[in-house]
């Protein structure tokens, strides 16, 4: 019972900061490609983004479960979590791996508001899905690390004071493992001047996101989470947490196409009669409500686990792939329940359908979802 009090004050408390900050706020935030500001320092100021920080650094001391409760509720509410999102996911590898000294210096001021740890910076523009074949290199100089190469799709880092940055520091074909060689960093992005180039990359959403360049880009050899060669592995911890989270806004955005859907259809009246009394109508929203039930549940289990510090892979990818697709399934109902009015932008429908199509495809492609679970769950030939 505590604990299901517990996810209602969440949901709640999120429900009424959310009010502050109706769609028309989201429909011009959307059509002048903003960064939604006042929206982050709302939810920072509320100690939401800190929720998975320790109490000791300033945080909430939550798990993941409630942090996931938190984006649902935002996306539910016709808003965006992906602004903020990535203060919460890159948690999973700076707290599990990141030392006392480095927890310290950062978490305070990322909990206070101070500091922003909001970009990640993996995909790169030769390597895409295939992590382990990035060639951005981080040469060690003395007490620094000189990195060059280059990044793309490397979201908010237009707002960001700090990037979890993964670059070799041993070239691929001098390791045994192709996982081997890969180090974690912190990178402080403010004080890196030319040396950092970031060129904006304009997209069919409101979702700031980047190509990255590094020229000698610095990083104190004390900005190394854990040991040098060794960040594959410290990346998972990132990465399942993102595709919970992701996940997550999936189901708020699903939940959303249908509360929408469910009420219009109810009330819209043509030939004498509710459209949602024809099957044709109804049925494709009923489908969709199952879908995100059923999703919901994988979510959940993938969430437990993470808290627990179990091996959450396949349930974290499988979490993602069932909520983008339920989300995108509820997103076609809406439309088509809509008809005409759905791509009108005054209904907020086709903005929320069009951010809906996003995870189908980052922050890993449904494809290589599937491949994951026929190769290490189904034991199948590696399809890749």
């Amino acid at each position: 019972m505590a604990e299901d009090t517990m996810k209602e004050q969440i949901r709640s408390g999120i429900r009424a900061l959310c009010a502050k900050f109706p769609e028309e706020y989201w429909r011009t935030m959307d059509a002048n490609k903003s960064y939604p500001e006042e929206f982050i320092q709302a939810l920072t100021a509320a100690g939401w983004l800190a929720m998975l920080i320790p109490e000791e650094y300033g945080g909430g001391g939550l798990g993941i479960q409630d942090a996931a409760l938190v984006l649902e509720e935002i996306n539910r509410s016709g808003g965006n979590a992906a602004p903020g999102h990535a203060q919460m996911y890159t948690m999973g590898a700076l707290l599990r791996h990141g030392n006392d000294d480095q927890k310290k210096r950062w978490l305070p001021g990322i909990a206070s508001g101070e500091i922003r740890l909001q970009a990640f910076g993996i995909t790169e523009p030769n390597a895409g899905s295939d992590t382990t074949n990035i060639s951005t290199f981080a040469e060690r100089k003395g007490d620094v690390y000189k990195i060059r190469g280059q990044k793309i799709f490397i979201s908010r880092v237009q707002h960001s004071d700090l990037m979890l940055l993964i670059a070799r520091t041993t070239p691929r074909d001098q390791v045994a493992k192709k996982t081997d060689g890969l180090s974690l960093f912190v990178l402080d992005l403010r004080d890196q001047g030319d040396k950092v180039q970031v060129h904006p990359i304009e997209t069919m959403i409101n979702h700031e996101t980047n190509q990255v360049y590094f020229d000698d880009a610095e990083v104190p050899v004390e900005n190394l989470i854990g040991e040098e060669g060794k960040g594959f592995r410290y990346l998972l911890s990132g990465v399942n947490a993102e595709r919970i989270l992701v996940a997550s806004e999936c189901l708020g955005d699903g939940r959303y196409f249908v509360d929408k859907s469910s009420e219009y259809a109810s009330q819209r009246v043509v030939f004498g009669r509710p459209i949602g009394q024809n099957q044709g109508v109804q049925f494709p929203i009923a489908q969709a409500y199952m879908d995100l039930e059923a999703a919901t549940l994988m979510r959940d289990r993938a969430a437990d686990l993470f808290d627990q510090g179990i091996q959450c892979g396949a349930e974290a990818n499988m979490a993602k792939y069932l909520s983008s697709e339920a989300s995108w399934k509820a997103a076609n109902a809406a439309m088509m329940c809509f008809g005409g009015y759905g791509v009108a932008t005054d209904y907020n429908i086709e903005r929320k359908f069009r951010e809906a199509r996003l995870p189908l495809v980052a922050p890993v492609s449904n494809n290589l979802v599937m491949g994951y679970v026929a190769e290490h769950i189904l034991k199948m030939p590696r399809s890749y």
